[in-house]
């Protein structure tokens, strides 16, 4: 017999960042850093970007995903 667990409403929220196209299409979703502390906590969006291999930026009050898994090189 398979279980279902039911989703809290973190796992909601984190699914429904990473369900946007830019994801899937390997590009990049952003959100404030406000709003993430005060949802999920920038240590579950952490943990979730690293599940996925995905790489994780903070500048000017936003948390910026960059959706691939491929090295990221800062140029300037």
């Amino acid at each position: 017999m398979t279980q279902l667990r039911a989703l809290s409403a973190n796992d909601q929220w984190l699914s429904q960042i990473f369900a946007a196209k830019a994801v899937r299409s390997g590009g990049v979703v952003r959100r404030q850093a406000e709003d993430v502390d005060r949802k999920v906590g920038r240590a579950a969006l952490e943990l979730e970007v690293r599940r996925r291999g995905f790489h994780l930026v903070e500048a000017g009050g936003q948390y910026i995903v960059i959706c691939t898994r491929a090295p990221l090189r800062i140029l300037v």
